[in-house]
């Protein structure tokens, strides 16, 4: 099985867009939980302009009556980040290399250019008991040296699969990702992936073994307002074997 967990930013980036609490994030992260749904993911940017810190603070308090659903915290370790993920300490926190403008994640992290950071910020995480996830792509020659800076899991960026998918490249990349989530199984790493998955390509990506989460926000939200939450989410949970 694999474990869906769902971005939530998208919703918090409507209701901001009105400047008043409408849609409720919480009541849209329950009625996730009700529909079957066993992850939370979150990425709160400095300028807040979709998940803010107290929504942070909010679905982390809620989830805590909820052994069984894990909460994801994704973004760039700088210490404000690392302060609120200190403070809600999540199941998951998973390290993305963007930089605080960035409109979304776009790459994977130069694990040797950045060794020495994240193997002071994965410590930190292990220390605190937070399962940690370097966001990466789908590269043997990145996975390998992510033991050397200690992280548990791996989150295969997976944007370059979801724009070769239905073209002449998709069974070339997807063979990229398939050989360096191979890799990663192989050094005892945990296997996530996430960024434009969808209804459509996310079940060929399955095919791929040890895949232990994946983390769908936009599209997610794209297909719910065409067919419908619930029947988006039954749909997806169906692909991860929930």
């Amino acid at each position: 099985m694999t474990v869906l967990s769902v971005n939530v930013n998208k919703i918090a980036l409507l209701r901001n867009s009105r400047g008043r609490d409408y849609p409720k994030l919480l009541k849209f992260v329950e009625q996730l939980l009700a529909l079957g749904v066993k992850g939370i993911t979150v990425h709160p940017r400095p300028d807040e302009r979709h998940v803010t810190r107290q929504d942070v603070y909010d679905i982390s308090q809620y989830l805590r009556s909820r052994s069984d659903v894990e909460f994801n915290i994704e973004g760039y370790p700088s210490e404000d980040f690392l302060d609120l993920v200190m403070a809600v300490s999540p199941a998951q926190c998973t390290l993305v290399p963007d930089q605080p403008d960035q409109l979304t994640s776009d790459h994977g992290w130069d694990v040797s250019a950045n060794a020495s950071q994240l193997t002071d910020v994965l410590a930190r995480l292990r220390k605190a008991g937070i399962r940690s996830s370097l966001f990466l792509d789908a590269s043997i020659t990145a996975v390998e040296l992510v033991p050397g800076v200690d992280a548990d899991r791996i989150e295969l960026y997976t944007e370059d699969y979801a724009r070769s998918f239905g073209t002449a490249a998709q069974d070339k990349v997807i063979a990229q990702y398939a050989a360096a989530a191979a890799k990663a199984h192989e050094l005892g790493l945990g296997i996530n992936a996430g960024h434009d998955l969808n209804l459509e390509n996310l079940p060929e990506f399955l095919k791929i073994p040890h895949i232990a989460e994946v983390s769908i926000g936009h599209a997610l939200v794209v297909e719910s307002l065409q067919q419908g939450l619930s029947g988006v989410i039954t749909q997806y949970l169906a692909i991860t074997g929930a």
